[in-house]
């Protein structure tokens, strides 16, 4: 029974195996914030964020969208080999730590940007909140 049971765990450790690890190495660059300001272009905004979730035009020819990123999930190799290493020293079980925290990291943020018929930036808000 013993035997079956410390199979079993061996077998569900090497499975779960490398899941951190590779949460850690595909994490996304944040976006440089410098642009978000008033004046800049549309380009500037989408070079950095891509397209918006949502856009919504005005009838004075302005247009509102709303850009969702995610800050605090960039890619780390150094976490990604500390991960690598536990799991080779434990067989695997690291990973019921290691997994969930890796899904905890990061954080989604919203941009609502409301662009003049020259697709530049009139004002904006950040928050953590869709608008």
């Amino acid at each position: 029974m013993k035997t079956q049971i410390f199979a079993l765990f061996l077998c569900l450790s090497l499975a779960l195996g490398g899941c951190a690890v590779g949460m850690a190495m595909s994490g996304k660059p944040e976006p440089d914030t410098y642009v978000f300001k008033e004046g800049a272009y549309r380009g500037e905004i989408e070079l950095q964020l891509g397209s918006p979730i949502e856009t919504k035009a005005n009838d004075d020819g302005t247009r509102l969208d709303i850009y969702e990123y995610e800050i605090g999930n960039s890619q780390d190799n150094d976490t990604a080999m500390t991960h690598a290493l536990l799991d080779l020293c434990t067989l695997g079980a690291w990973e019921i730590v290691a997994t969930p925290v890796e899904l905890l990291r990061g954080e989604k943020r919203y941009l609502a940007v409301t662009y003049d018929v020259n697709d530049r930036v009139i004002r904006y808000c950040s928050g953590s909140h869709r608008p």
